[in-house]
């Protein structure tokens, strides 16, 4: 997710410094890029936002792995009141330099995601998986929709019951 062609949240990380052992690292988003990531996702509050990575290089390949957890404020579909849930989404990805763009609609699916300018951008990643873990559809708990037919209207279906001869 980006704004003016800049990554809401980004916390870019140089492939060549990653050490051979591997590093972990966490991105923790802060007050303005959470009210900024709920504008872009249509949510009420990202209260937090948390990406924790074990990143490591193998030949050509990086590979970061962890979890990405958030607390967010989300608008009921069906009482449309506000309500809190979490978001926890794994990631395991692959990086390749030269890999297809991800936009390029011959890669393969299983295309690894490319190394760019020698970097990959934990924040982004962050972002995406909050995104990827969003309930397109949010529900509060107890909510249960309900719907009562008006008395004295007649049903849709009823002019198809009448031609069928079944009034």
């Amino acid at each position: 997710m980006t704004t003016d062609q800049r990554p809401i949240l980004s916390r870019p990380l140089v492939v060549d410094d990653i050490p051979d052992k591997g590093m972990r690292m966490t991105v923790v988003a802060d007050a303005d890029e959470r009210a900024a990531l709920a504008r872009a996702f249509g949510l009420v509050d990202v209260r937090a936002l948390t990406g924790q990575f074990e990143v490591f290089r193998k030949g050509r390949e990086t590979v970061a792995r962890g979890k990405v957890a958030g607390e967010i404020t989300q608008t009921c579909v069906v009482t449309l009141e506000p309500f809190d849930s979490t978001v926890e989404e794994e990631v395991d990805l692959r990086f390749v330099p030269g890999a297809p763009a991800l936009d390029d609609e011959n890669a393969p699916l299983d295309a690894p995601d490319p190394v760019v300018d020698g970097k990959i951008d934990l924040g982004t990643i962050t972002a995406e998986f909050l995104s990827l873990g969003l309930d397109p559809y949010p529900r509060k708990p107890e909510a249960a929709f309900a719907f009562d037919e008006p008395e004295g209207v007649a049903s849709p279906f009823a002019g198809l019951a009448k031609l069928k001869g079944e009034d």
